[in-house]
């Protein structure tokens, strides 16, 4: 072989390679947006997996799943990390592992009830882990969304007892405000309590482009505190339409208020 054909050949090979690059490149990427459009897409409900908050107790999210269990749902209650005071975007990747063995075991979607800080948790997932591309609906319940007066006491007063969740939680810390507004994905619910005295003030669970549900506002005479939220039937009820169904589009109206809570008071068990 002449020298100038080699050198034909090695320039016509060079000259290919950034075309096989792209090829494949556009492969790459027709494949991935083709099989996160698929999971994003999907009407098939997946499991329900319940993002417990700060102090990492299930035992009302036991009670819950129960009770979404009652009404055909397959349920994950996420196991915290230690006791949930820590990084909340260490618990986001740990929420990532849960969610991504359930997509691996077959699941179409998933769906997620993030109660209390586990809704921030869950609002990380979303932005900063894909998490938004792969879930179908998400319900955040008596979630701090832009913080509470509680956790921004404690670290200003109480520094060496507020762990690294609590000054996540302050109003205005750096976590928070990296978060994006305007919730990105799947159709979000927001349910929160007028009385809840550990997310203060309790309007800080609105959240943009959610559906927002103050459960007062669907029940003018309903009492129930942060704590009760898991297991209040009020909440139980509107849990579950957020989930199955068509998702609501705006609070139910009062004049529903006695059906819903005969709905979630029959599923709850003592």
């Amino acid at each position: 072989m002449t020298t100038r054909r080699r050198r034909r050949i090695r320039a016509w090979a060079l000259g290919l390679l950034p075309l096989l690059a792209l090829a494949l490149l556009a492969v790459a990427l027709r494949e991935r947006g083709s099989s996160a459009g698929a999971q994003a897409s999907s009407d098939r409900p997946g499991p329900v997996l319940l993002v417990a908050g700060y102090g990492g107790s299930t035992g009302a999210l036991e009670r819950l799943a129960q009770q979404l269990r009652g009404s055909g749902r397959t349920v994950v209650v996420v196991p915290p990390v230690g006791d949930n005071t820590g990084d909340l975007r260490a618990q986001a990747q740990a929420l990532d592992r849960a969610v991504r063995a359930q997509l691996a075991a077959g699941a179409p979607s998933v769906d997620l009830v993030g109660y209390s800080a586990g809704g921030v948790v869950v609002r990380l997932w979303a932005a900063d882990l894909d998490g938004a591309a792969v879930a179908r609906r998400v319900v955040t319940l008596g979630s701090p969304h832009h913080g509470t007066d509680v956790a921004g006491l404690a670290a200003g007063l109480l520094a060496g007892a507020c762990p690294t969740a609590c000054r996540q939680l302050a109003p205005g810390s750096e976590v928070l405000a990296g978060l994006p507004e305007a919730v990105p994905g799947p159709r979000w619910t927001s349910i929160w309590t007028a009385d809840d005295q550990t997310v203060t003030p309790p309007v800080s669970a609105r959240l943009e482009g959610a559906v927002d549900i103050e459960l007062q506002q669907v029940c003018p005479d309903e009492r129930v505190s942060h704590a009760g939220l898991p297991t209040d039937p009020l909440a139980v009820a509107l849990v579950r339409l957020a989930l199955d169904g068509p998702a609501p589009a705006a609070a139910p109206t009062p004049d529903r208020c006695a059906a819903l809570r005969a709905s979630g008071s029959g599923a709850v068990s003592s």
